[in-house]
Order: C-alpha cells, then sequence, then structure tokens
C-alpha cells in the first residue's frame, strides 16, 4: 500500500505500522492518547458529521487554534477525505486579517480551539455572509462544540466516503494556507495534495525517524512547517505527543522526554538561555566549568578529524557539564529539526557538541515548505547552511547584480499551484521558465550547501551607493553572549546601525561579576559601562567586517519584540518596517551623532 493524497496517511501508517499510541496529548493529570485504529475512527466522525451539516466537496473549511492537538488531525483529515479544502488560520492574527481570511477564502464552516478564539469570529460574523457554521474543539454548556459535530458513521456514511474519496485527485487543491506576510494583507498559497506529498517522501528519507521513535509537536500546526512535519510523522509511524498548555518548552520537554521535535531559532535561543540561567543557579564553582564547556562546544566540527587533544575536551565537557544539559531536556533527546529563521551557528555547534543534533532547514509556504535542509548523517550538514536541496527539488541562484549571491529559484513537485484569488500575483511568482522565485537570496557553499543571505526585500543601499544585507550581520551579532535579537538598518543613509534588545539574563550576571550596581532593564540600558560593553561587543564585530558593512552606531531597548505587538510574524520573524518606524526618531539621533 502507498499512500498519494493526505487522509490515506493513516491508513498507510496501520497497513505499515500500528501503533498503540499514534497520538497523545495530556489534559491536567490524564494522558488522552489515541491509537492508529481509533484516529480512523475519529476522523470518520468528523466527516461523518460534516456531511450532516451539507458540506461538500470543494468547500472550504478553517481551523482557527492556538496551538496542536490530536482533535486538530482529526479534523483536517477529517475533511479532507470529503473533499474540503482546508483554510488554517493563526491564532495571533489581527481581527483584520481574520475577517480578510474568512471573506476572501468563502469559509462556510470553522472550528475554533477555545472560547476566546470562538468569540473573535463570532463577533465578525456579520461580515462573513458565507460562514453557516461555527464550533469548538472544547465542550462548552452555551456555545456549538466538538460532541455536538461528530457522529457515528453509518453504512450511508461510509458509501459517502468511498464514492468522495475516490473522486479526489492527488493534484487537487487540499488546503490554502495565508502567509503572515510582513507587509499588506496576507496571501493563500494553494497547495494540492502531490505538493505536499512529494514533500513528505523527500524528507521523510532524510531524518532518522521511524516508528520506534517518540516526538513531540509544540508549534502551532497552522504553519505549514509543523503541518508537513506532523503529515511525516505519521507516515513513519512515529508516536506524537503533544504538550499541555501553559507550560514552558523545557518543562514539556523533561514531561514528554522526546527523542526528536522541531523548532524555530527563537525557542532554541531561549532554551539555551534556560540553560544558562539554571547553570548559573548551581554555584559560582559552576559558572567558570559551564562556560568552559560553551567555549569548547563552540569550536565543535565533526567534518574533520578531531586532535586527540580536542576529542579529550570534549569528552570532559560532556562528562562534567553537557549530562546536566541533556537531563534538562528531558534526557531523550537526540535530534531537533530547525526552521522559518536562521540559526546562530554558535547554537547549533554548542548543542551538537553536547550530544543533541541540530539540523536547519530552508522552506517557504509556497514550496510545501522544505527546499533544503542538512542531513544527520557525518558530512551532510554544514553550520551556517540550510543544507543540500531535497531530492526531487532543483535550486538555481539567479545572479542579477555585482553581489557574489543571487535570488533562490526552485522547481519541483512541491511548488504551490498559485496563490487564491490572485492571478497576477501568482504569474509574478514565476520567471518565464517555470521558477519560483522564492524572494530569498542566498548562494552555494562548499559546492552543494545553500546559504541563505537574506531576503531580496530587506536588501538595501546606503548614501555611498554599496548594498548591505541586514540579517547576516544580525546574525553575526545575535552570537554574542549579551544579544537576544536585533535589527540592521541604514537605507539611504550614512551608515549602517543596530537596533538591540540585550540578554538581560547574561547582562545581570556580567553585572554582577563586574560590580555594577543592577537596577531594571529599562535604565540599564543607559548605563555607561554597559553601553561601553556594547560597543567593545560591536568593535569586536566590526573587525569582521569590510568597512561599509561595519555597525557603526546602536541603539538599546528594553522591551522585546512580540507576536501581539505586530512585531514580529506568527514565526517570529521581525517585521522591519513596523519596529523601524517605532524607533524612527532614535534612529535620527543616531544617524546624525559625529
Amino acid at each position: 500500500m502507498d499512500y498519494r493524497r493526505l487522509f490515506e496517511l493513516f491508513s498507510y501508517q496501520e497497513f505499515r505500522f500500528p501503533q498503540k499510541i499514534a497520538l497523545a496529548q495530556k489534559k491536567g493529570l490524564k494522558w488522552e492518547s489515541y491509537s492508529t485504529r481509533e484516529c480512523i475512527a475519529q476522523i470518520n466522525r468528523v466527516s461523518a458529521g460534516l456531511l450532516e451539516l451539507g458540506l461538500k466537496k470543494g468547500d472550504k473549511a478553517a481551523i482557527y487554534a492556538h496551538i496542536g492537538s490530536p482533535k486538530w488531525n482529526f479534523i483536517d483529515l477529517g475533511m479532507q477525505q470529503i473533499g474540503l479544502v482546508v483554510v488554517p488560520i493563526h491564532s495571533t492574527v489581527s481581527e483584520k486579517h481574520l475577517t480578510h481570511i474568512l471573506r476572501e477564502a468563502e469559509i462556510k464552516f470553522c472550528f475554533a480551539s477555545k472560547r476566546e478564539l470562538y468569540q473573535k469570529v463570532d463577533q465578525v460574523r456579520e461580515q462573513v455572509p458565507q460562514l453557516r457554521h461555527l464550533f469548538t474543539m472544547e465542550q462548552l454548556p452555551d456555545i456549538p462544540g466538538w460532541n455536538d459535530l461528530v457522529k457515528e458513521p453509518a453504512e450511508k456514511h461510509h458509501e459517502w466516503f468511498q464514492t468522495t474519496r475516490a473522486g479526489i485527485h492527488e493534484d487537487d487543491l487540499a488546503t490554502i494556507i495565508y502567509t503572515s506576510g510582513t507587509t499588506g494583507l496576507p496571501k493563500g498559497v494553494m497547495l494540492s495534495h502531490k505538493n505536499l506529498v512529494a514533500n513528505i517522501k523527500s524528507t521523510i528519507a532524510l531524518v532518522p525517524i521511524n516508528c520506534d521513535k517518540r516526538v513531540m509537536s509544540y508549534l502551532p500546526l497552522s504553519h505549514i512547517f509543523e503541518r508537513m512535519v506532523t503529515y511525516a510523522y505519521i507516515a513513519v509511524g512515529a508516536t506524537v505527543y503533544y504538550p499541555q498548555e501553559n507550560r514552558s518548552l523545557p518543562e514539556q520537554l523533561r514531561i514528554l522526554r522526546p527523542q526528536y521535535f522541531t523548532t524555530v531559532p527563537k525557542s532554541l535561543e531561549e532554551i539555551y538561555s534556560y540553560i544558562s540561567s539554571k547553570s548559573r543557579k548551581r554555584g559560582l564553582w559552576w559558572r567558570p566549568l559551564n562556560k568552559w564547556a560553551v567555549s569548547v562546544g563552540e569550536k565543535y566540527n565533526d567534518r574533520v578529524r578531531m586532535s586527540l587533544a580536542y576529542w579529550l575536551k570534549l569528552l570532559l565537557a560532556n562528562l562534567l557539564v553537557f549530562w546536566y544539559w541533556r537531563r534538562l531536556l528531558g534526557g531523550k533527546v537526540e535530534g531537533i529539526i530547525c526552521g522559518a529563521a536562521a540559526l546562530p551557528v554558535k547554537i547549533g555547534k554548542v548543542f551538537s557538541a553536547a550530544g543533541i543534533d541540530i539540523r536547519e532547514g530552508y522552506g517557504l509556504t509556497e514550496t510545501s515548505p522544505v527546499v533544503a535542509m542538512n542531513r544527520f548523517e557525518p558530512g551532510g550538514y554544514r553550520f551556517g547552511t540550510v543544507g543540500i536541496p531535497i531530492p526531487g527539488v532543483e535550486v538555481k541562484i539567479d545572479q542579477e547584480d555585482e553581489t557574489e549571491d543571487g535570488e533562490i529559484l526552485v522547481k519541483g513537485p512541491n511548488v504551490m499551484l498559485g496563490y487564491f484569488k490572485q492571478e497576477k500575483a501568482s504569474k509574478e511568482a514565476f520567471d518565464e521558465e517555470g521558477w519560483f522565485k522564492t524572494g530569498d537570496r542566498g548562494k552555494f557553499v562548499h559546492k552543494r550547501f545553500l546559504q541563505i543571505t537574506g531576503r531580496k526585500k530587506a536588501l538595501f543601499k546606503t548614501t555611498s551607493g554599496r548594498y548591505i544585507a541586514p540579517e547576516p550581520l544580525e546574525n553575526i551579532l545575535k552570537n554574542s553572549d549579551f544579544v537576544n535579537d536585533a535589527i540592521v538598518a541604514g537605507a539611504n543613509k550614512p551608515m549602517v546601525v543596530a537596533i538591540i534588545y540585550p540578554d538581560f539574563k547574561e547582562l545581570k550576571d556580567w553585572c554582577e561579576v563586574n560590580n555594577v550596581h543592577w537596577t531594571s532593564p529599562q535604565f540599564m540600558i543607559y548605563n555607561p559601562r554597559v553601553q561601553k560593553l556594547f560597543q567593545q561587543e560591536l568593535d569586536g564585530i566590526n573587525e569582521q567586517l569590510p568597512h561599509y558593512m561595519q555597525l557603526k552606531k546602536f541603539l538599546l531597548i528594553y522591551e522585546p519584540w512580540s507576536i501581539e505587538a505586530g512585531e514580529l510574524t506568527p514565526t517570529f520573524k521581525p517585521i522591519r518596517e513596523k519596529i523601524k518606524q517605532q524607533y524612527a526618531k532614535e534612529l535620527e539621533k543616531l544617524y546624525l551623532k559625529p
């Protein structure tokens, strides 16, 4: 048996490696777990309920959820097997964007994960005349919920299933995913069953995850990265655990003890900060030991043969320090797959040295999503790159200016059908030869490894006429222990400057060691000795850069950027123009300083 359409995945799992626990989630003190057969039964119950509402093939149905869960999967696949087009919506979208998505996609049915999200849809319902049915995944006394929808399939339902499934082709539209975007209204990316299945089959051969592995899924399933990966978990028979709400990621790791999970760099930085914080609390004797182990990890490189001296240092670092790191993360983690933004090289090296392999990949919603990824086998990865193009996907670099990199172009069965109701934008997304234009800039290094050098739209020119790609500079900045996040600016200005949000935990520790009186973040950013520390950090970075790229000035801020404030996308990408506009006055003062 094989699978060509997404709703066939659990049937494939049952045929190849049926699981006693296929999906699970902890609710309070209890576990809700489902075997492969129970998953299929739940999917059928959702389909039967939807059919009773009069929904039919081609209708659009939305899932508006704040977290992933087994029910998310049941709803998704239950919709798909009767031919509905699934439209996931990020829980953090603004009311304007929510209304736009519901109206443009002509949503007839919506499932919200909780009361708060149900109410948000209900408030704009009058503006969405096509919306007929609104339910919650919870069972609440005063609004339609899970038990009000699902039905035990009767013989007539099974006949409908067979008839409808037979009429769904692999090239049919399976889902519309609205990109978060950093400007304007979100665009609906149309993906077929074939797009996603091709990506699943190309990636599962590249990761050591199988039916004996325990994985965790904590990222929103409204994001294509986590959704496709979850499909891949089902395809290989891995047991998928969803975390509880209102617990930190390190807590979830200790509770669920997965062997693999996917994440974004922002979360890895938070894990690293958590480990550093826990290490500091072990006592003054531990701090220099932990710092030494990190310095050993930063030199990690298994592409070349380790010297005996380094091998002994690494062994000692694992025996003395890194065992504690692994215990803090549940003690079972073997590998982490990272995407959505650039992974700081330091994080990748140190965790890999600690026995937790981190592999970075690259993709877009429009490519279902994976285009390239670093492999887990020796020699199959390079830190600072997003890896090798996956099987079946072609990548080329469009050299279009005097810089050594160019726009990344992609071809393959994973590339989208187009943008929903946007014929012009769909046409503009491809060149004359049918290559999809990603909008990202990059180059190949070490012959076959793709390296991202930034977004084409983010590229700017200073008054000297030199092009600046901000992302590489920001990644260099974030390699500093004292920098949590950064944005580089300087378009049409005489110099390049940086907005820096410090790592205040590291900064407080530095203040304690250097006898600098600590008050609070909003005051510490103006402390002369703190300012001097960051200037020294910039001076060290500038030594590595050509003159025209050097960071001449910086602005320290004390409030982090957030999704809620509209400064980050749901995948934690900074919305640059919004951030720069917020600090426009302060930036102008920087440019005027001698």
